[in-house]
């Protein structure tokens, strides 16, 4: 009688295991690249749609008769009968965008004080300073602040 059993050998399964093995050591990493790529992309959208709103809401005031940059703050001021918002009324640039950014107090998202111009995003943990300038109505981040400067605004 011939009982012949099948099964994979103690070689083949330290093979698979070892392929595995290698196979979770590079995808890992890679992983978490694209990972942070992701977040770099958004929150390069985030500073566009910031820089755009600044601009269009200079237009704005342009046309009612204020020629000022939106100031920094969190509530309203009033010129010439118009009742226009600061920077950061109801959140991070309340002022200029439709929906407020929400501060964040994990490794990704923006943090800083309200209405001080002055603002602090973090990607992956690493901080990027990026400063509000209310008089000529620039929002940028100082290039020695972290090397996602330039990712973030480029």
């Amino acid at each position: 009688m011939n009982n012949k059993k099948s099964a994979f050998t103690m070689i083949e399964l330290v093979f698979v295991i070892v392929v595995l093995g290698i196979l979770s050591a590079v995808a890992i990493p890679r992983f978490a690249a694209t990972r942070t790529d992701a977040h770099i992309a958004k929150f390069r959208s985030d500073v566009s749609s910031v820089r755009s709103g600044i601009a269009t809401e200079r237009q704005s005031r342009l046309l009612t008769g204020s020629a000022a940059f939106v100031p920094n703050g969190t509530g309203t001021y009033t010129v010439n009968g118009v009742t226009y918002k600061q920077m950061d009324n109801g959140g991070f640039f309340g002022g200029v965008l439709t929906y407020p950014i929400s501060a964040s107090s994990g490794d990704d998202g923006w943090s800083g004080t309200a209405g001080s111009g002055r603002y602090t995003l973090k990607v992956g943990g690493t901080s990027t300073t990026f400063d509000y300038n209310a008089t000529s109505g620039t929002f940028n981040c100082t290039a020695s602040s972290s090397n996602y400067c330039d990712k973030l605004t480029k």
